[in-house]
């Protein structure tokens, strides 16, 4: 056990590397396949090539530690100066999914890009703002965003949508012998191996994939062995609905980072954030999405296992997680890496997604809870769901609409459900407790 006034646990402290080293790679150990996987997922549903999803893994881990450093380090008003591991995010894939498959990848990258300039700006407005996002709206979103991977996590176990060989034995069986070593390595171990279960799952599956005949390393041949990852890889195309679709996942996202550096503050340092903090943070996602635009990727945002790992350890050093930074940017400019990655099977991925998926669901269900669930908040978290949630499950009840409409509202639900919880929690009254709560919790503040 280390000594607790060891500099690991001071925010600015400069650790030896041989500290800096193993406590670094356990944070990437633990961000890795959730970096890449939705990348992944929207390059096989867009039936990319192997060079193109290569060079776009290449180019995320690049991008992942280009930003964790921004938000460690800060450049200008960009960044938290905290502990804060950056990722491509899972709450984006359904929305983006919609759009690339009707407009194409570039419209995706368009989106993409301005909804990142967009979240800049709310970054700069967030002290204003902070009040219309209690945890009944940020939790019933990231819940919404949950259920709604749900379905894709289960087509993938299946095999992957409009495989030849979908729901075969033999993809359930490559999918379950993934699923179980997940939850075996979460909860029947500790440390490291606990926190890397869901990559250790992933490692087991391409294994068994290997011995089963379901990869094929022929491909690799036509992948160089070193390569710096390039903007501008794919072009962009620019769509209002897709724009506007994107832009309102980046405000749910936004309020996400929120929740994440009050984690980090609260848990590491025994402190509330400062609003140059949240707001230099949700900043850094913004820019770090644009950034990431350029580079061809989807949007970057606070990775919350990391979060996690930080509430378990303490270790709340910011030198700490730049370490596991230059490990990603190294690991990105050797491309067979991402290539080795990418010829997954969708029945591994499908094994370890179904539990992260459903992780974010019950991620959604503690925000919820962390306040009580009285009369109001309990309708707040029903009419946002069985409304937002429900159209998604229903698609053909917005046939009828403008295309616009149906993009923005119909594929995934996480836009409606966002719009339907943050207006009524402005628009319901307050029950009595509550009011008397807050009025007590300024006072404290102030």
């Amino acid at each position: 056990m280390m000594n607790q006034s060891s500099v690991i646990y001071q925010l600015d402290g400069k650790p030896k590397l041989t500290e800096a080293i193993p406590l670094g790679l356990q944070h990437i150990l633990a961000m890795f396949v959730g970096n890449v996987t939705p990348l992944i997922i929207i390059s096989n549903t867009l039936n990319l090539s192997l060079a193109d999803k290569t060079a776009l893994i290449q180019c995320a881990m690049f991008v992942s530690g280009i930003v964790t450093l921004i938000q460690c380090y800060k450049v200008g008003p960009f960044g938290a100066r905290l502990p804060i591991v950056m990722g491509t995010s899972f709450g984006f894939v359904p929305v983006l999914t919609a759009i690339g498959v009707k407009y194409g990848y570039e419209a995706i990258l368009g989106a993409c890009l301005v909804g990142g300039l967009i979240e800049v700006i709310f970054g700069k407005s967030m002290k204003k703002l902070r009040k219309f996002f209690p945890p009944v709206v940020t939790g019933t979103v990231v819940l919404a965003m949950g259920i709604s991977l749900l379905p894709t996590g289960i087509n993938y176990f299946a095999g992957g949508v409009g495989s030849s060989d979908f729901g075969s034995v033999s993809n359930l069986i490559l999918g379950t012998v993934v699923l179980l070593t997940v939850l075996i390595f979460n909860q029947y171990t500790k440390g490291i191996a606990s926190l890397a279960s869901i990559l250790i799952g992933l490692i087991v599956g391409y294994v068994v994939a290997i011995a089963m005949g379901k990869i094929d390393f022929s491909q690799l041949s036509q992948v160089s062995m070193i390569s710096i990852p390039m903007p501008f890889t794919f072009g962009f195309e620019f769509r209002l609905d897709a724009i506007f679709a994107v832009a309102c996942v980046y405000i749910v996202s936004a309020v996400e980072t929120v929740g994440n550096i009050t984690s980090i503050t609260h848990s590491g340092i025994g402190r509330n954030a400062t609003d140059k903090e949240i707001a230099g943070g949700v900043m850094a996602d913004g820019i770090g999405s644009a950034i990431g635009a350029i580079f061809s990727v989807l949007p970057n945002t606070a990775f919350g296992q990391n979060v996690g790992i930080i509430a378990m350890t303490k270790v709340i050093n910011i030198n700490v997680v730049a370490t596991g930074a230059v490990f990603l940017i190294l690991a990105a400019v050797f491309p067979k890496f991402g290539a080795i990655i990418s010829l997954m099977p969708s029945s591994v991925l499908g094994g370890a997604s179904v539990m992260m998926f459903a992780m974010i669901a019950v991620s959604g269900i503690k925000l919820i809870t962390s306040e009580p669930l009285n009369n109001r908040n309990s309708t707040i978290v029903a009419l946002s769901l069985g409304v937002g949630v429900g159209l998604s499950f229903v698609p053909g009840v917005l046939s009828n609409m403008p295309e616009s409409i149906q993009l923005i509202f119909g594929d995934s639900g996480i836009v409606l459900v966002a719009i339907i919880a943050l207006v009524l929690n402005i628009v319901l009254p307050k029950e009595e407790k509550s009011v008397e709560l807050e009025v007590k919790l300024e006072g404290q503040i102030s």
